[in-house]
């Protein structure tokens, strides 16, 4: 088995060219008649043929074998895993979630998927499915790929290493990993226990939004995204190959590594991003800004000005506004809003919000901080600023209604008493007083 020393390339969306044995990558044309080494040329393809060039989306791989090479698929079972977001009525509630319980009996990254919510369809490409995902065991001799769909991986609890066809990936909490549909993976626990979370984007990859007036710099930067090096395994030993294809799971025999990849350029690639590096912007007068002007990364849609997913986190900040309710106010959204912690506590939420959790607020539904945080923000002293420091959140939304799944319904870490954390709200009003 061989690697190169794991490195990454910055820049988001670049051209990368890396080579783990040199000259591998041959010089002037994709695909000369002999490749060096011996190898195969591969292209992997991301986006239409005839895409713009700027949303054109591929690499060319030089690997030991082509990927065709497996036995034929068979379905398998799919475990929690689910793509019809339909079979289910979705209830118009707040909904909230203990953490998901790392498992008692050895389970994988894929043997611990569960599927929360979704909607869309990956048939139309269009659309998403949200899971969570608690494992205690590394991927052996076992690799995936998602032909429905790109997955945005939240880690919140252990450190993962994602070994790829395009070279090794590492990540922490507090980090995320994006794995373009279609790329093989495995996973491995560098903890005992892992758990997390994951959007699966059926529609237009994740991109960085536009900053508009906001300028050159602020939100997160090109310069902080990360994508692997070159790094291949020269490995001739059975390997199961699980595909997820058309909402199920398929399972195919390799009788080498697909881990093969020597060299390659292109800009479909996997790539990570510190959570911690994002400059979050804010109001300096007064009133709480939408939470867009915390967005990471967005999948555009057909309608402008309204993506598919946009991807929104809540890190540490400071908060100056003035004679402001400064957490979030009580709303209503043409946006459904799925939320998890990874990390400390959630400003709008004074208990109950557990990290490893999750919240949803659908199209239309009320919410917002609950009694204790209204009563304490709304006889807060505003002339002194406030520290969020020790947290990070996140929230995932989207334009069409986020239908939750019968077992995320039925899980016994369904709070049956969410709702009750606005009752204790009083009424002060009073038509005498001004």
């Amino acid at each position: 088995m061989t690697h190169s020393p794991m490195a990454y390339q910055t820049g988001f969306g670049n051209e990368f060219t890396t080579e783990a044995l040199p000259g591998a990558l041959p010089i002037g044309q994709n695909s000369p008649q002999k490749c060096p080494y011996g190898l195969y040329a591969e292209q992997l393809t991301g986006s239409a043929f005839t895409a713009l060039r700027g949303d054109n989306k591929r690499s060319w791989l030089y690997r030991i074998r082509p990927s065709a090479m497996h036995s034929p698929f068979k379905q398998i079972g799919s475990g929690r895993l689910v793509s019809d977001f339909g079979v289910t009525p979705t209830p118009p509630n707040q909904l909230r979630w203990n953490p998901l319980p790392i498992p008692t009996e050895p389970a994988d990254f894929i043997q611990g998927l569960m599927t929360y919510a979704g909607n869309g369809d990956a048939h139309a490409q269009s659309g998403c499915g949200i899971h969570l995902y608690a494992a205690n065991r590394s991927m052996t001799n076992r690799a995936f790929y998602n032909a429905d769909g790109e997955m945005l991986i939240l880690p919140q609890q252990g450190r993962l290493r994602f070994v790829t066809e395009l070279g090794v990936v590492e990540a922490e909490p507090q980090e995320i990993v994006v794995i373009p549909r279609g790329v093989r993976f495995r996973v491995e626990l560098m903890d005992a226990n892992a758990r997390g979370y994951i959007c699966e984007n059926f529609s237009a990859p994740f991109r960085l939004p536009d900053r508009g007036p906001i300028g050159a710099n602020g939100l997160a930067n090109q310069r902080d995204f990360l994508t692997p090096v070159a790094a291949y395994e020269d490995k001739d030993e059975p390997t199961e190959l699980v595909a997820k294809f058309g909402g199920n799971l398929w399972s195919a025999q390799m009788e080498h590594s697909p881990f093969d990849v020597v060299a390659w350029h292109g800009n479909y690639a996997p790539y990570k991003y510190d959570l911690r590096r994002f400059n979050a912007i804010g109001s300096i007068s007064y009133d709480h800004p939408d939470p867009s002007i915390f967005l990471v990364l967005h999948s555009a849609s057909d309608t402008p000005g309204m993506s598919n997913i946009d991807f929104v986190i809540f890190p540490p900040r400071v908060l100056a506004m003035q004679d402001t309710f400064r957490p979030p106010w009580f709303h209503r959204n043409i946006a459904s809003e799925f939320m998890g912690l990874i990390h400390g506590a959630y400003d709008a939420k004074a208990d109950g919000f557990l990290p490893g959790g999750a919240s949803l607020h659908n199209c239309m539904t009320g919410h917002g901080p609950d009694a204790e945080t209204f009563e304490k923000a709304s006889n807060a002293d505003t002339t002194k600023p406030h520290y969020i420091i020790d947290t990070m959140a996140f929230m995932f939304e989207t334009r069409t209604v986020i239908r939750p799944t019968r077992q995320a319904l039925q899980s016994p870490e369904l709070q049956q008493n969410y709702f009750e954390c606005w009752r204790g709200i009083k009424k002060h009003f009073d038509p005498s007083r001004p």
